[in-house]
């Protein structure tokens, strides 16, 4: 019955600082409440735009979004890789803070820098409850892969 949901959050600021042409620490922010449901793979039958809009809704309230509007991500460590960067610093969600390590992944288009990476995040570590119903047969699961990619032009 259930779904794979594809969720998007449409807005986010990300900072580098660099020190003699090398990243030295980076932060990124996201603004929680920009949270989008894009889909909804498998289940019996597709997600309405009800369906999405009450998927949003949920996953709002279990974010806390009305008090904690910004997911953020601080590395205070930045070191090169054969693939691009790995960088260690804090995760912050719903008031929480951890250690996270995320390994960035470069590629050289020419004239712009594609980074991308994917990382697992439990949202019970930062006192997310996954939402459920059904007295638990529906539930999303407590383990959650981000992924993210940006471009960003070497000129600026």
């Amino acid at each position: 019955m259930g779904h794979r949901l594809s969720i998007v959050m449409t807005r986010w600021q990300a900072t580098v600082c660099w020190i003699a042409g090398e990243p030295d620490s980076a932060e990124l922010s996201v603004d929680v409440d920009s949270l989008e449901v894009l889909r909804g793979e498998g289940g019996v039958k597709g997600l309405s735009g009800p369906e999405k809009a009450l998927v949003r809704s949920n996953a709002l309230r279990s974010l806390g979004a009305d008090r904690y509007p910004n997911i953020r991500f601080v590395a205070d460590g930045i070191d090169r890789t054969a693939e691009g960067y790995r960088l260690a610093g804090t995760l912050y969600v719903r008031g929480k803070s951890r250690p996270h390590v995320i390994n960035l992944r470069t590629t050289d288009l020419g004239d712009s820098w594609r980074m991308c990476t994917e990382a697992t995040v439990r949202q019970s570590d930062y006192g997310v409850k996954p939402y459920s119903m059904l007295m638990g047969a529906l539930h999303v699961a407590d383990e959650v892969t981000v992924t993210f990619t940006a471009v960003h032009t070497k000129d600026d």
